[in-house]
């Protein structure tokens, strides 16, 4: 089923005088983790903004195009519609926590309670998220006081209590360590097996080779390629736009340039690990 269908979109601001998104055509299906790569500038925010609403609802500049969420245009919403439907985790953790709960668990219960859900339905929702995500260990800490990593997990929490359809994540872990970066996409994991549709911009492009179902690059406000990951992720025509490869990958597209058949370019290490083992088996090693 395909949830998010955008055609034609051109894009805008209201002080700018060149569009930053330019014919933009993308489906979006259901349950799928999509992730928008591309060089600093190439509209991966922008686009972003259009799917969660805050264009046109809250940025106004010049829409042209359709963008349909669940087959009704994007300007038919309110914006308070839009919010139960999709859930958007800023960049920076510290402008999503609302500076104004004492604890980890109210921080977690505030959208709720914005929402007139009545209290036990809260408590059940909040505590249900907390067990879900593995932080039992902070609902009673005070979120300004927690590392980045952390308050970027509660940021989450605080969305995906809402139980929106779509998850637009836009770079959650630009500013964490290795440590938080891999709580961040474990959650990430959670909400994919759940069925959540997620739209993911990330450079950290060893993780979209492990996670992501789709890729989609953008240029200069342009689609220039999506597809498939691991079609996407093994062309080398990636990185004349400011992409790298996943390193596994670099490393088959090297071995067949050397003459060594590889049933396929892998893109994460158990991939390379299976491609390597039947390889050589057809040399006759056992490994």
């Amino acid at each position: 089923m395909d949830i998010v269908k955008i055609k034609d979109l051109t894009y805008k601001y209201p002080i700018g005088d060149e569009n930053v998104l330019k014919d933009v055509n993308l489906t979006i299906e259901k349950g799928k983790l999509y992730a928008l790569v591309g060089s600093n500038g190439s509209g991966k925010t922008t686009l972003c903004n259009v799917i969660r609403g805050f264009i046109p609802h809250f940025h106004h500049g010049e829409l042209k195009g359709e963008v349909l969420i669940y087959d009704k245009d994007i300007r038919e919403y309110e914006l308070g519609e839009l919010a139960l439907k999709i859930g958007f985790v800023f960049q920076n953790p510290y402008t999503q926590i609302s500076g104004v709960k004492d604890t980890v668990f109210e921080e977690i219960a505030y959208g709720l309670e914005n929402l007139g859900v009545e209290v036990e339905t809260i408590r059940q929702k909040v505590a249900e998220v907390i067990q879900l995500l593995g932080i039992e260990y902070l609902q009673d800490k005070n979120p300004q006081e927690l590392s980045g990593g952390q308050k970027q997990r509660v940021a989450l929490a605080s969305i995906i209590v809402m139980e929106p359809d779509i998850l637009v994540i836009d770079e959650p872990t630009s500013q964490l360590d290795p440590q938080g970066t891999e709580e961040v996409f474990k959650i990430i994991e959670i909400m994919k097996q759940k069925g959540k549709t997620i739209i993911l911009v990330e450079h950290k492009i060893e993780l979209i080779a492990e996670y992501a179902d789709h890729v989609v690059l953008l240029q200069d406000g342009e689609i220039v390629t999506q597809g498939k990951t691991k079609d996407i992720l093994s062309d080398e025509r990636a990185m004349n736009y400011g992409v790298p490869l996943p390193q596994y990958a670099i490393l088959g597209i090297e071995m067949k340039k050397k003459g060594i058949n590889l049933q396929q370019i892998p893109l994460t290490e158990n991939e390379s690990v299976a491609v390597m083992r039947s390889w050589l088996a057809t040399k006759g090693v056992k490994v």
